[in-house]
């Protein structure tokens, strides 16, 4: 008896569907992956905008966009490992020094006005006395303020004036000019053997002080010594003699610039 043949099988055309399914799987599970990196990132990016942002003084709540916010500058400190060296590159001090503009009369007077405001704000009104000529705007640090007799550094307790004023002069590229004077009294020391060492001894240290603290450009400021045949008052009077033992900083103007040798 013949065995009775199963009915043939038709082909399943659809087995595609599987690896199509396995496909989709693969590919939604890729997704999630990118989605949750993608938020992660995000968020890390978020974290670090805000630290930037904080650094720099901004805000970004309640709005948008960023505001600035106002920085007390008496809680700004500088660290101390990166204190800079308090000489100055030469090419920073030519950028800075193009910055500035020259100062003309009218900007003498506001300073010296200004000085002199501060002056008699601290009672100092009698230790440095102002003046404008055709050289330009004249500080004169009187000595019995500012050194004592016989010595050619600051005292201590003028820095602050010096300070204040230096302060002022040097906003502008006016070229500057440090001056000692004294008296006809003679001196002989070790140090000094007359008053020219003494004199220009007190504008050296003035000059060093001003480019050592204070952006001035090197190529603007120098420094000279008169002794006493520059007097501005009579030495046979102790008055007369206290007027002349001075140092005078020297704004230069224009036509001073020109008169200088």
């Amino acid at each position: 008896m013949a065995l009775k043949k199963e009915p043939e099988k038709h082909a399943n055309h659809e087995r595609w569907l599987v690896s199509y399914a396995d496909f989709i799987t693969l590919l939604f599970a890729v997704f999630v992956v990118l989605y949750a990196m993608g938020q992660s990132d995000k968020a890390k990016v978020e974290a670090v905008m805000q630290s930037i942002q904080q650094s720099f003084g901004m805000s970004t709540a309640g709005s948008q966009a960023p505001k600035l916010n106002v920085i007390n500058s008496r809680q700004i400190t500088v660290i101390p490992s990166l204190v800079p060296d308090v000489s100055i590159a030469p090419i920073g001090r030519q950028r800075r020094a193009q910055a500035k503009v020259r100062a003309e009369e009218k900007d003498f007077r506001q300073i010296k006005s200004s000085i002199e405001a501060y002056l008699v704000k601290q009672g100092a009104q009698n230790k440095v006395v102002l003046e404008i000529t055709r050289r330009g705007l004249i500080v004169s640090l009187k000595e019995a303020g500012f050194f004592d007799s016989g010595r050619a550094t600051i005292k201590p307790e003028a820095y602050d004036l010096v300070n204040t004023i230096a302060e002022v002069m040097t906003q502008y590229n006016n070229p500057l000019r440090v001056e000692g004077h004294t008296d006809n009294v003679p001196i002989s020391t070790a140090q000094f053997p007359s008053n020219w060492e003494l004199s220009t001894a007190r504008a050296t240290n003035g000059l060093k002080y001003l480019l050592n603290n204070f952006d001035v450009d090197p190529d603007k400021i120098s420094a000279t010594g008169y002794a006493e045949f520059r007097p501005i008052a009579e030495n046979a009077t102790p008055e007369g003699r206290a007027r002349n033992r001075r140092v005078d900083l020297v704004m230069l103007s224009s036509d001073g610039v020109r008169g200088e040798p």
